[in-house]
């Protein structure tokens, strides 16, 4: 086709252009890769006719540069980027779940940008343990005798399982085998551990006598799975870990281990919020072992904390599996600085997932009317009552009321202008619905307000 024969060449694109870094960092390897990306592009539209603009080297030229400055624009030079999340899910997964205390960033910042003492003793001068640096931390605010922390929490249920109970029996209740997020199984997890899962129980009613009469020479542990992320109404019972803890008497060398998934150290219920356990009941109760999550209702790094008696905890620290499960010390000073603001309340309303799951109604409405007013010379915006989620697999029969946004654009639908959000250089995350994008501003402190407001009045 002679039309190809005009397209120009990568070279060519990139010496008509002062892209070399490009304007943010962009390495000059990715913007060549680009190039040839949008080459590509054009080259496919013209074999097969969708091409209308004029087959000149000169509109040619055009068109792949103006892609690429797109991809500039909205890849920058990192994939992983700061985003508005303006839909209201305080724990919004796809998101990155919890966003860190002031403390704990520059905590964080501190750490990253020098030498620490992660493993070596101050005291000594000699060689220590990572799991020292927030393991006292763990004891104060929980009360346990000891903990130690691994990657996540399902890592955390792996370790007490393999470390505990390979190729022993674990009994747990089938109305607590669940799913957490990505298809991942408890009852597999535990498969995987070694541990060999022994069901009691059916899926809404499990009683103490069902744990007793499975109980026998190769039980190991006796296992309660917190239900984070579903409610079982109806016709139900359930067993309590402190009706465990009594069964244990009669069983002394049985391990009594809750996973509490999100946990919570901060006393949601006293401000009318959901029922979750607080970790310190849990440990006060005398359970042996607890695991539950650094990044969820704690509002910190990505962790699973394990907590519990000392027996247990100093097994596990010295299994294999400690070295593979292991955190870094960024991990350590995000999860330090975090525990360290649940020593006072008011410190802890602080942390960012805690301050926006309690924010006051009345707040959120006037900075909904804030963002209207300055929207609707463009759009058309009205603010209705809705109902903003907890999210994260945590507090599912929870719902939060807040000032919903219902924003449409003369020009786009609701799903373009989405899109549209996306693309920015800070891209905002908004829910679609009934022909409108939503946004819900329980989530949007006022550096994200800025940068919302930039977005849509730049479209």
């Amino acid at each position: 086709m002679e039309e190809l024969r005009l397209l120009p060449s990568v070279h060519a694109v990139l010496q008509q252009n002062d892209w070399e870094g490009g304007e943010k960092g962009i390495p000059a390897s990715v913007i060549k890769k680009w190039v040839q990306e949008e080459l590509d592009v054009l080259r496919l539209s013209l074999m097969n006719g969708s091409y209308k603009d004029g087959w000149e080297r000169k509109r040619f030229l055009a068109a792949v540069s103006a892609g690429v400055r797109k991809k500039m624009e909205i890849n920058g030079a990192y994939t992983l980027k700061k985003v508005v999340n303006a839909t209201g899910v305080v724990l919004h997964t796809n998101l990155g779940r919890a966003r860190l205390s002031s403390a704990a960033m520059a905590h964080v910042l501190e750490a990253a940008s020098s030498y620490t003492n992660l493993e070596y003793s101050l005291e000594q001068g000699t060689r220590g343990s990572r799991h020292d640096i927030i393991e006292n931390q763990i004891c104060d605010i929980t009360g346990c005798e000891a903990a130690m922390v691994v990657n996540n929490n399902a890592a955390a249920v792996y370790m007490v399982l393999s470390a505990l109970a390979k190729q022993k029996e674990v009994i747990v209740s089938r109305g607590e085998l669940v799913e957490i997020g990505g298809s991942f199984r408890i009852s597999s997890i535990m498969e995987e551990s070694g541990a060999i899962l022994k069901e009691v129980g059916t899926t809404n009613r499990t009683h103490l006598h069902d744990y007793a009469s499975a109980i026998d020479e190769e039980t190991a542990i006796l296992m309660k799975v917190h239900t984070s992320n579903f409610k079982i109404t109806g016709f139900t019972k359930t067993v309590f870990s402190q009706e465990l803890l009594a069964l244990k008497e009669q069983h002394p060398e049985l391990i009594v281990y809750e996973d509490l998934g999100s946990g919570s150290l901060f006393p949601f219920a006293r401000y009318g919020i959901g029922e979750e356990p607080e970790i310190k009941r849990s440990i006060a109760a005398g359970l042996d072992l607890i695991s539950f999550s650094g990044d969820k209702l704690i509002g910190g790094p990505q962790a699973g904390i394990i907590a519990g008696k000392s027996k247990w905890i100093n097994q596990l620290k010295k299994h294999q599996l400690a070295r593979v499960l292991r955190v870094d010390k960024l991990t350590l000073a995000a999860l330090e600085a975090t525990l360290l603001s649940y020593h006072q309340e008011e410190a802890a309303r602080e942390i960012p997932v805690i301050r926006d799951i309690i924010r006051a109604e009345e707040e959120i409405r006037v900075q909904a009317e804030r963002i209207k007013e300055k929207l609707e010379s463009v759009y058309e915006c009205h603010i209705r009552k809705g109902h903003s989620m907890v999210g994260g697999g945590t507090m599912p029969d929870v719902v939060l009321s807040t000032y919903i946004i219902e924003v449409t654009h003369p020009a786009f639908s609701a799903p373009e202008l989405s899109r549209r959000l996306r693309e920015q250089s800070v891209p905002v995350i908004v829910t679609v619905k009934n022909d409108c994008c939503h946004i819900d501003p329980r989530t949007v402190d006022e550096a994200d307000e800025a940068a919302l407001l930039s977005a849509f009045l730049s479209l």
